[in-house]
């Protein structure tokens, strides 16, 4: 029979990730459908609607299927990780749970928050009042490649994408959403490169990274991966990404990491930490 605790996740998963209703519309940016030399256009237009409180908006295609894969950039979801990766997850946090192994829970790159939302939320469905969530994250989007020192990441355009900029403020409105802000929340803002290394965690039992990029990745990797306990997990988000997998390889090369990698859904992987 399935319980509340059981409801209570599969709820908070199907709410983060928008599932149960799914978007119709998507806002719509002036510069995308009126040529920028019309720029007195689109500040005209952008003047009267604001006025007015409207929202130009188009048709979003919401498919039930890539919402559970992750696999859209969602309008409104708190979350684009997908069911799938929030089952892993849960399964992960739930393990170290009943397995008692020590540590925190971490999410370096978290968005809207879902992901972190999530992982406070499975702790509060067990009332695990011992554990922190660690949000860490800029705040301000993904920072420009430095091909230089990584040249996995020459060409890598996410930090000119607005979409992925959201602000440590909206992140925490989105906790309270779910009544789950909290002192076991620590939000960790700035570059993982300078907010990591001091970060004042001794032990984690979960680690998820999604820091998209090569640079980004190896850096949680090499501050984070040493304080992970032995049976905890380590879950990176987009291995499907060349340079992120790539960062992945060379970090468990480097350290001689032979667990198996675990697949999730085609996009993310884990694996289980043995030594």
């Amino acid at each position: 029979m399935t319980n509340a605790t059981e409801l209570y996740l599969e709820l908070l998963k199907k709410s983060l990730t928008f599932y149960l209703w799914g978007e119709s519309l998507v806002p719509v940016d002036l510069e995308e459908i009126i040529p920028l030399k019309n720029r007195w256009l689109i500040e005209k237009i952008s003047h009267i609607v604001k006025n007015r409180g409207v929202i130009i908006s188009k048709k979003f295609d919401y498919n039930p299927k890539e919402r559970e894969y992750g696999v859209d950039w969602p309008p409104q979801a708190d979350t684009m990780i997908g069911l799938k990766r929030l089952d892993n997850l849960q399964m992960c946090i739930e393990s170290v749970i009943h397995e008692d192994v020590h540590g925190d829970l971490i999410e370096t790159g978290v968005w809207r928050g879902g992901g972190s939302i999530f992982m406070r939320g499975v702790l509060k469905a067990y009332d695990v009042v011992d554990r922190k969530v660690y949000a860490a994250d800029s705040f301000m989007g993904l920072p420009p490649p430095d091909p230089e020192k990584y040249p996995e990441d020459k060409g890598d355009l996410h930090h000119q994408i607005d979409y992925l900029r959201v602000s440590l403020e909206e992140v925490k409105a989105n906790f309270k959403k779910y009544n789950l802000l909290d002192d076991q929340v620590v939000f960790l803002k700035g570059w993982f490169k300078e907010t990591l290394p001091r970060a004042p965690i001794d032990h984690l039992a979960v680690v998820r990274l999604d820091g998209d990029m090569y640079e980004s990745t190896m850096d949680a990797l090499a501050c984070l991966y040493p304080k992970l306990s032995i049976g905890g997990y380590l879950i990176v988000d987009d291995y499907v990404l060349d340079n992120c997998r790539a960062a992945v390889h060379d970090f468990r090369k480097f350290n001689r990491i032979t667990e198996a990698i675990q697949d999730i859904d085609g996009t993310g992987a884990y694996w289980r930490r043995e030594q």
